[in-house]
């Protein structure tokens, strides 16, 4: 569920999220980042699909939703379509290191602040993002991108340092 309904509380939101999860990934050693949970999954994988998430919603609304409907064959796609990209994403980047993910991320952090600080409340919420097959607003896709994706990650970061002490 949105948390933000304006700028100020996108930022805000987009801000506490990245506060919340960045300390915790810039401390943390590669061996632990890259070590693969029981599916195969490690923090590093998290991280980069986060990444990822954050600049496909940029290259969205910077480049039009076509660049999404070339990577998924159809306008309307379902979730279960969502974790065949995501195996194929992790496939395609396993070699990334540590420090390169961090980059990415980070970066992309930084141009999806600065795009929702170059924005007004009415381009951020006054009506569904140009192209983008729903509802959603520039500013909720903004959020599902960076701060709710960033929410998600967390979590499963502290769980899994959790499981590494045990």
């Amino acid at each position: 569920m949105a948390a933000a309904h304006n700028k100020s509380e996108l930022m805000k939101v987009t801000a506490k999220e990245w506060d919340r999860i960045y300390p915790l990934l810039k401390d943390l050693p590669e061996e632990l980042a890259v070590l693969p949970d029981e599916e195969g999954f490690s923090i590093k994988d998290v991280v980069v699909h986060r990444a990822h998430w954050i600049g496909l919603f940029l290259r969205c609304y910077h480049d039009g939703w076509e660049t999404l409907d070339a990577l998924f064959p159809k306008k309307s796609y379902r979730r279960s379509d969502l974790k065949r990209y995501s195996l194929a994403l992790r496939q395609r980047e396993k070699d990334v290191s540590w420090p390169e993910a961090l980059a990415r991320l980070d970066a992309a952090q930084e141009e999806l602040v600065a795009l929702i600080d170059t924005l007004s409340d009415a381009q951020l919420y006054g009506g569904p993002m140009a192209g983008s097959h729903n509802s959603w607003s520039t500013g909720r896709w903004a959020e599902a991108a960076g701060p709710s994706h960033l929410r998600l990650a967390l979590k499963y970061v502290r769980k899994r340092l959790r499981d590494m002490k045990q």
